[in-house]
């Protein structure tokens, strides 16, 4: 089935208090909330249109450095999100397959969510389907109504709503599915007449229903899914949402969370089974960790993650961009970034992989071979390897690659001077 989709990125986020940042590149545990809403849609659809505006160059640079099919489509100026999908109408003059609309800040949403929604689109031969939900206080949102029948009516919006209207539950989610060969004349026919003078995309409801066609809503059960972001204050709900969801999940799989209070995972980390993540630990962007692994207390791991079996991160430890090979223990208080560690290697504590070059602004790997052992507070300069079974004294800074069962020292001659401390009292 030829599936596209169109991504609604284009808003200000006043709200955000953000100089910098436009509101859909904010993030979550290292993603930003338009790669969350991204990444859940491009494995079933065949082409993505992120519509831009506020700060678009920003925007579409993140498209193009991440997203290889999608493009960008600014909209300028924005006069609502109906206007903002008539923006992508002159690409798909000669489409007549589907199209998936979406908004950029809801990062909850899942991507067998949307695979539902379809499919009940489709299994109701439906020509235009909207997403729903149901809200104990559903103030702000657009409400949907319905008609006798149960079908589709419209969709009024808060601005708009009689105080009838105002008291119905039912809510828009702001995602809708449309077979675009029967729907794309509706964008060059919606009005402005409503409270904010915008052409409104919930409008195309009305226009399908005036020429007979089959409108219907799909009611999604858990209404955290369409969670919009609109303030910081938004963004950590979100992230909190997200995260209990999330180490659910690892739970119900076979991992050991010790205390889900004060424990961050992100989505797109993978843990194989009775591994324990111990309190205080923050884990973002996207990693793998295998089996029967400790992870932490107030372990840090950065994303670019991989730790394979049987493998101990101790407290305090940072890791960024590497990858820990079975059975090796990296101890407290170390940093481990660009790196690759082999099997049965030993991290002592404090040991620091100084992958970046401040001058250059290059970063370089460091390879630690099967078996090498690092002794405490050891500082290993990249670009270095160390080479199987050697090891590195403690309190030594290597700076060249050392070879096979050799021990590495660079530690000053201890000097013991007798009585000093007795001649300075």
């Amino acid at each position: 089935m030829d599936i596209k989709a169109i991504i609604l990125a284009a808003g200000k986020g006043t709200r955000m208090k953000s100089e910098t940042t436009p509101k859909v590149l904010h993030e979550i545990m290292g993603k930003t909330l338009l790669g969350y809403v991204m990444d859940n849609v491009k494995l079933f659809t065949k082409e993505q249109y992120v519509i831009v505006g506020h700060q678009s160059e920003a925007v579409e640079k993140y498209i193009t450095d991440n997203y290889d099919s999608a493009k960008t489509v600014l909209q300028s100026p924005q006069l609502g999100t109906g206007h903002a999908v008539s923006m992508v109408c002159p690409y798909l003059e000669n489409y007549e397959g589907q199209v998936l609309i979406l908004c950029g800040d809801t990062p909850l949403i899942k991507e067998d969510t949307l695979k539902k929604f379809v499919e009940f689109h489709n299994s109701n031969n439906s020509d235009l389907t909207v997403m729903s939900t149901i809200f104990d206080n559903p103030t702000n949102y657009g409400r949907i109504i319905r008609e006798n029948d149960n079908t589709l009516k419209c969709i009024v919006e808060e601005k708009d709503a009689t105080p009838e209207q105002k008291a119905v539950k039912e809510v828009n989610a702001g995602i809708y599915c449309l077979n675009w060969g029967k729907i794309k004349n509706a964008f060059s026919q919606l009005k402005t007449n409503n409270a904010q003078g915008e052409y409104y995309l919930t409008d195309i409801i009305q226009w399908g229903k005036e020429q007979k066609l089959n409108v219907n809503a799909f009611i999604l059960e858990n209404s955290d899914e369409i969670y919009g972001i609109n303030s910081r204050q938004n963004l950590a709900q979100a992230t909190k949402i997200m995260n209990l969801r999330k180490l659910d999940e690892l739970m119900t799989s076979g991992v050991t969370i010790v205390d889900p209070r004060c424990t961050w995972i992100s989505e797109d980390t993978q843990i194989g089974q009775d591994t324990i993540i111990y309190p205080s630990t923050y884990i973002e962007g996207k990693n793998i960790i295998g089996k029967n692994c400790k992870i932490g207390p107030c372990a840090h791991l950065r994303g670019g993650v991989e730790v394979c079996d049987n493998v101990k991160v101790g407290n305090f430890v940072e890791v960024k961009k590497s990858k820990i090979s079975s059975n090796t223990n990296v101890g407290h208080l170390s940093y481990i970034g660009d790196s690759e560690l082999g099997e049965h290697v030993n991290i002592g504590a404090g040991t620091i992989t100084a992958n970046y070059d401040p001058l250059s602004k290059v970063k370089s790997k460091t390879v630690l071979k099967d078996n090498v052992k690092i002794g405490s507070n050891s500082v290993l300069v990249a670009p270095v390897t160390v080479e199987e079974g050697a090891n590195v004294g403690a309190g030594s800074i290597i700076t060249k690659n050392i070879s096979s069962w050799a021990l590495a020292i660079t530690r000053a001659p201890l000097k013991v001077l007798e009585n000093w401390v007795k001649r300075k009292i």
